[in-house]
């Protein structure tokens, strides 16, 4: 008979919620969301930071059974942090049981992508190379001080897998000024909004 998991080995869990995409590639998209609790990394703009708090402990099991309240067949694993955590057994379980899964993470942690439908990754200071070439889209988050070379930098990463959106951050005016500009020099790179802000959901 399997023992029961220990609290070490079980997902720290911050929320678990069902909407639609509200960011990049798949916005407006109905997908349930598994908020991993934590992160590390400390983004002074973060609009995620109660996402610190761990709410639940669960195995991938009981996560699974969560998700499977909800009709859609598509789960985005977010954060804080997701990847700081041990994902691949919950990733194996979803894929069996036949969801679509997106996985948000800074890209600071290298991870297996194989089972994974569309990997975004947010680039942080510590973001690993490998990640941006395994990344289904590349999201970066545009403020006030983000220099242009920062964010053309990702633009050779761009191909017939990988997306690459800015993000203007809080939505603010002259954040989406900034964005607009740059893409209208650049028409590869793609202007993701934060929709659910726009519309008032979760």
């Amino acid at each position: 008979m399997p023992q029961p998991l220990s609290a070490a080995e079980k997902l720290k869990v911050n929320e678990i919620f069902y909407s639609v995409q509200g960011e990049g590639k798949y916005t407006g998209a109905a997908a349930v969301f598994a908020r991993l609790a934590g992160c590390t990394t400390g983004c002074k703009w973060c609009d995620t930071e109660y996402a610190a708090k761990v709410n639940f402990l669960m195995t991938p099991a009981q996560l699974l059974a969560a998700v499977k309240k909800y009709p859609a067949r598509r789960v985005v694993l977010t954060g804080g942090e997701p990847c700081e955590q041990p994902l691949e057994p919950l990733i194996k379980l979803l894929h069996k049981n036949g969801y679509e899964i997106h996985l948000e993470t800074n890209g600071s942690r290298d991870i297996n992508t194989a089972r994974i439908f569309c990997a975004t990754v947010s680039p942080k200071k510590n973001v690993l190379v490998k990640m941006l070439k395994k990344a289904d889209v590349i999201k970066l988050v545009v403020d006030g001080k983000t220099k242009k070379s920062e964010i053309l930098k990702y633009k050779k990463y761009i191909g017939k897998k990988t997306s690459f959106f800015i993000q203007p951050e809080g939505n603010k005016k002259e954040n989406l000024a900034k964005c607009l500009q740059i893409i209208k020099q650049n028409p590869r790179i793609r202007l993701s909004v934060q929709l659910h802000k726009l519309i008032n959901i979760k």
